[in-house]
């Protein structure tokens, strides 16, 4: 990989009130130009993530960044969408536009303002990165396809209630130092674990602390070539940056395998030449804490049916063998659709040249990130290692 990443920004996650779509745009744009130490007129490309589906009335949203600075004006600038993974594949255009020679500097940013659209709005928006001729009518939208998934996985590997609420624990835990969470609360074992007026069951046997957030919110990138990179103030490499791609309809597949995550793991570890071993933490995406589960298992962390022992042992803890979303992940940080990929290789990034603050591990030198568009149908994995 030549790509590096030499700058970025952050805005806070969750309910912001005042913004807009635009507004989030120009300024997380703006303030990772600076992070970088860059000029506009330096940058080469423009990529936006942003979902939509619905959100936004405003549905041709690339030239948005434009208006960070009149001088981004002729840059190109191009909107990606790939579901949930959005954010990912913006990185990825941009540092295909670098491997290709066809850019030497790209500003990738990723956002969505979710929180403005009514509730039901929301679940048919999100709905809709599902197979909607077999899963249009699944009850309570998305939440309800990962209810039906975690549903199976109880039926085939018995009852890991335990285990889920462990990952919501973990992961509030971790949200209460990420100062861009949107919700930095430690609600403690007890309360993930049991139903209650204020954690009521949403679908199948996933509670609202098994379920990501609804948000507004943005991040950036600044990408070079890794010779512009080495004489900048910091540079964290792409050593694997890798995408694959699955059917559509769950009933193409094994469901509880998450097979395309599987291989993209298997191929970027192979590409950045390490192991699981060699990882000093991983961010994931937990939409859902069966994901996370379910991801341990395909990314080899623990054989089919076994991923419930690492979360009740604490393996993943910060503290743990191999730290999973010290961030706290899209469980207590937020999850604004197209900036939530961007905003894993933000925290990553931050993480490696050590300054993420309170939810730094301490010692990181190599970063993992698993990023996945619908039911492990666009995934995402990109391994980065600081070189600057």
């Amino acid at each position: 990989m030549t790509a590096c990443i030499v700058g970025w920004a952050h805005s806070r996650f969750g309910k912001l009130e005042g913004e807009t779509l635009e507004s989030l745009i120009t300024k997380i744009a703006t303030e990772a130009l600076d992070h970088a130490g860059i000029g506009p007129d330096e940058v080469d490309e423009i990529v936006l993530g942003h979902f939509n589906a619905g959100f936004s009335a405003q549905d041709f949203t690339a030239s948005l960044v434009l208006q960070a600075d009149d001088r981004l004006r002729f840059k190109p600038a191009t909107r990606v969408e790939n579901a949930c993974a959005t954010g990912s594949a913006a990185v990825r255009q941009g540092i295909r536009a670098i491997d290709a020679n066809a850019a030497r500097i790209v500003l990738v940013v990723g956002a969505e303002q979710m929180t403005t659209t009514p509730g039901p709005e929301i679940g048919r928006n999100l709905l809709r990165a599902s197979y909607l001729p077999e899963e249009g009518d699944t009850p309570a939208g998305f939440a309800g396809v990962f209810g039906k998934i975690a549903q199976a996985y109880f039926q085939r590997y018995g009852d890991q209630s335990d285990a889920l609420a462990m990952i919501a624990t973990k992961n509030h835990k971790n949200g209460v130092d990420n100062p861009y969470a949107q919700m930095r609360k430690d609600f403690g074992y007890e309360f993930c674990r049991h139903e209650s007026e204020k954690n009521p069951f949403v679908a199948g046997p996933l509670k609202r602390t098994d379920c990501s957030l609804v948000s507004d919110g943005a991040a950036a990138l600044v990408l070079a070539d890794t010779a512009t990179a080495l004489k900048m103030r910091r540079a964290v490499a792409f050593r694997a940056n890798e995408h694959v791609q699955d059917f559509l309809p769950m009933s193409k597949r094994d469901i509880l395998a998450f097979e395309g995550c599987e291989h993209a793991w298997n191929q970027a570890l192979k590409k950045a030449g390490v192991t699981l071993d060699d990882l000093s933490f991983v961010e994931t995406h937990d939409c859902f804490t069966i994901a996370e589960l379910i991801e341990y298992e395909a990314m080899g962390l623990a054989k089919p049916g076994e991923g419930a022992k690492l979360a009740l042992d604490g393996e993943t803890a910060k503290d743990g063998r191999l730290p999973v979303n010290p961030s706290g992940g899209l469980k207590a940080k937020g999850h604004p659709i197209g900036a939530t990929g961007v905003s894993m290789h933000v925290l990553s990034a931050m993480q490696l040249v050590g300054e993420a603050g309170g939810i730094q591990v301490p010692g990181a030198k190599l970063g993992g990130i698993f990023n996945m568009g619908g039911a492990a149908v666009a995934n995402y994995v990109s391994i980065l290692d600081r070189i600057r």
